[in-house]
């Protein structure tokens, strides 16, 4: 018998998930880009794979939100709010640190869990998983974005059409296409994971992903799998992936298909091997953080005109409400020599955010800011932060005017699907930064 749906609180949602096995170790799963928690009883492939690997680990699998069983949303979850609810629901099931198994667009929330919180990370398995769904300039994987646009336009014009086994569909699913119970349990399938507004919205936050810049930044025990002839996530990608994250081992699965239904049995004996045989890393003093630097515009000129009591009271004023907002925003307070903010969050959006409600509070007092963001990369030495990052985001803050939020090409990419645009700035050269950088401002 299935084990009951529990749920996990994440901020306003509620995060359905189940906990199979009790082995001595934690395994969590994020599944592709739409499942349903109950209804994957209905897969027999699946059953016995969730079965073995429960033998040997206990195995935590749950609905993204706005899918499945968790609560429904309007709008596709970006990347941040989704490593919020990984968090909500390993808290809510007792687990502290685990083994990562990310399948096709799952892996990506995956991939900057384990950069963020390597602490709580054992390892990362990825299956199918691309950083990055559309092909670019310096990325010849996927189809082009033009070409998603249309899929994307069509989709939403007509909404999802009905199920047919064709050969695209029989090349996704590998052999158990062949199996008329597992074609019918896909059919039922596709309609409860989520509804054809959410599906939209899911493509289109697809269109914009890409946690490229981040694969550097992940520092636990990584094994990447995929089949060679996968018409989805291109063998290419897998090998890009691998050669990005250091000491990455790659894994390649010989025959056609995305999914692994058909050869489950492989893959759960992979997955034993490399969960009851790696060595659990030890917590690393490197993390994927992002960096808030913020100044104030014009300081020495307002210095002279008020005087120094005046100022040294204003700025009081003025870092109590800096500390309000990051409580708020749930930044931590790095430095705040002279005039200067430097902060750190585990999460670009919060960051943008926080920066701008800092700038509306400070007019209150009759202060500008100019503030500058980077997510990258960072060595945490008690409450400082050491790093190219740290630099990166200081030069990139230099560049903002008054009022203005300037950031890196990385959180752009970062905050896909959070409703936060940008105008592009240009590529600049930054001082003592090695490679020139895309930068934007916050629109």
């Amino acid at each position: 018998m299935p084990p009951p749906v529990q749920y996990a609180k994440s901020g306003e949602l509620f995060i359905a998930y189940q906990v199979t096995g009790d082995g001595p170790v934690d395994l969590i799963w994020a599944p592709g880009a739409l499942s349903h928690l109950e209804l994957m009883w209905e897969n027999p492939y699946a059953v016995r794979f969730i079965e073995r690997v429960s033998s040997f680990c206990r195995l935590i699998r749950f609905d993204k939100r706005g899918t499945g069983m968790s609560d429904a949303t309007r709008e596709a979850a970006n990347l941040e709010q989704r490593i919020d609810d990984i968090r909500a629901v390993l808290d809510a099931a007792g687990s502290e640190r685990s083994h990562l198994f990310g399948v096709s667009e799952g892996g990506s929330m995956h991939m900057l869990f384990a950069a963020t919180y390597p602490e709580r990370t054992r390892s990362l398995v990825l299956w199918g998983a691309m950083p990055r769904w559309t092909s670019a300039p310096d990325y010849p994987f996927g189809p082009t974005v033009e070409e998603e646009q249309r899929s994307i336009a069509e989709l939403e014009a007509r909404g999802p059409r009905p199920f047919e086994l064709d050969e695209r569909a029989k090349a996704w699913f590998g052999r158990v296409h062949e199996d008329p119970a597992f074609v019918g349990y896909w059919t039922r399938s596709r309609g409860a994971g989520a509804t054809p507004a959410m599906r939209v919205a899911l493509a289109r936050w697809g269109l914009e992903m890409d946690v490229r810049d981040i694969l550097p930044s992940i520092n636990v025990p990584t094994l990447v799998m995929n089949r060679v002839g996968d018409p989805d996530a291109v063998i290419g990608a897998a090998r890009y992936t691998a050669s990005k994250i250091p000491g990455a081992r790659l894994l390649e699965f010989p025959g056609v298909g995305h999914l692994f239904w058909d050869i489950w049995e492989d893959v759960a004996a992979e997955l034993e091997r490399w969960i009851t045989g790696t060595r659990v890393a030890a917590p690393s003093d490197r993390v994927l953080a992002t960096i808030l630097f913020i100044d104030i515009v014009g300081s020495t000129e307002r210095v002279a005109t008020v005087g120094d009591a005046v100022w040294r009271n204003l700025l009081e004023r003025y870092y109590a409400l800096v500390r309000r907002e990051l409580v708020a925003y749930a930044g931590v307070e790095v430095d705040t020599a002279g005039d200067g903010l430097l902060a750190r969050f585990d999460g670009p959006a919060r960051a943008i955010r926080c920066a701008r409600a800092i700038q509306r509070a400070a007019t209150e007092l009759g202060l500008e800011l100019r503030a500058g963001v980077h997510t990258g990369e960072v060595e945490l030495a008690g409450t400082a932060i050491r790093g190219i990052a740290v630099h990166t985001a200081a030069r990139i803050a230099s560049l903002a005017g008054p009022g203005e939020v300037y950031a890196s090409s990385t959180v752009r990419d970062l905050v896909a699907g959070s409703g936060i645009g940008f105008q592009d700035r240009g590529v600049h050269t930054l001082k003592g930064i090695p490679e020139p950088r895309q930068v934007l401002t916050v629109a």
